[in-house]
């Protein structure tokens, strides 16, 4: 269970046999649960140039982002600090914002996180990553975040 109800659903312990079908289909459950349909449209995009790449997302799903160490949206704090310091990423960020606000992150919590980011990566990476989580929030009508005010940390 997570911060907004999403349900990671349990899956088998690692050291359980399965079938590479199996773990298919556990990584599209885990999948779907978290992106809400929106990370469909990379499966989609790579069904006729590299369905294998679409495969291994998937698998990436059952097997790294299901572990229950961390709930999905402490995943996706991480990754959208990953994503904004690797710079050139901003496809992926934009599917990640996405996801991140299915998980329960707010819209001031994801800029608030690429507005961290700039002490570690630099102004290009952050505003990048900033015009990148705009996009999203312009597509979802959560345009101005936090009601388009600067907060005075004093």
């Amino acid at each position: 269970m997570t911060d907004n109800n999403t349900v990671i659903p349990e899956g088998p312990a690692p050291q359980t046999p399965q079938t590479r079908q199996e773990r298919l289909d556990y990584g599209r459950t885990v999948f779907d649960a978290v992106n809400g349909g929106i990370g469909q449209r990379v499966l989609d995009t790579l069904e006729d140039v590299s369905p294998a790449l679409g495969e291994q997302v998937l698998l990436g799903f059952g097997e790294i982002y299901a572990r229950p160490q961390l709930s999905p949206r402490d995943r996706q704090l991480v990754t959208l600090g990953i994503l904004t310091a690797l710079g050139g990423c901003e496809p992926q960020l934009e599917v990640h914002v996405n996801t991140s606000l299915n998980v329960g992150l707010t819209p001031e919590e994801i800029v608030e996180a690429l507005l961290h980011s700039l002490a570690y990566c630099g102004f290009p990476r952050a505003l990048n990553a900033t015009f990148a989580a705009k996009r999203v929030f312009a597509e979802r009508g959560l345009l101005p975040v936090g009601g388009g005010k600067s907060v005075d940390p004093s």
